[in-house]
């Protein structure tokens, strides 16, 4: 458990970080707008850098493809849970308008569950930590090329 401290501690980060930014969209009523959604990736990919960038200066040595990934994967997953959740509850509980405002808005032709929108959040947060972990690791990795001599 104790290897996992650090990517669940910026899991909670993140998952904070999309909170607040969901919260201020909200406040200039552009919550709605699935476009802003776009920028929930790069909240995701800046929280998963720095956790696996971190997870490799702690681990020092001992460092490898398969810890960075899981840091990454964790702390992806963490804040996908968290956010999902909120979004949940802001969704059933705080503005009950807002999955009709959004369904009329983008989905006029389907007859859309709460269920539904609160999975396709989930997916779409997975989705990011999975590509985004993969991405990022290409640069933490050790190289196993042989170095060449330059002639």
């Amino acid at each position: 458990m104790k290897q996992f401290a650090l990517p669940i501690r910026f899991g909670i980060a993140v998952s904070g970080s999309l909170i607040a930014y969901f919260l201020l969209l909200s406040l200039f009523n552009l919550h709605t707008n699935i476009f802003y959604s776009l920028f929930n990736g790069v909240i995701t990919g800046f929280g998963i850098y720095e956790a696996i960038k971190y997870f490799r200066l702690k681990e020092g040595p001992s460092f490898n493809y398969g810890k960075g990934f899981t840091a990454g994967i964790v702390t992806g997953f963490v804040g996908t849970l968290i956010f999902t959740l909120f979004f949940a509850f802001y969704a059933t509980e705080i503005n009950l308008g807002f999955l009709d405002e959004l369904s009329k808005v983008w989905f006029r032709d389907y007859n859309t569950s709460e269920g539904i929108v609160f999975f396709t959040v989930a997916i779409m947060g997975f989705a990011t930590t999975l590509v985004l972990t993969l991405s990022f690791m290409q640069l933490f990795k050790t190289s196993n090329n042989l170095k060449r001599k330059s002639v």
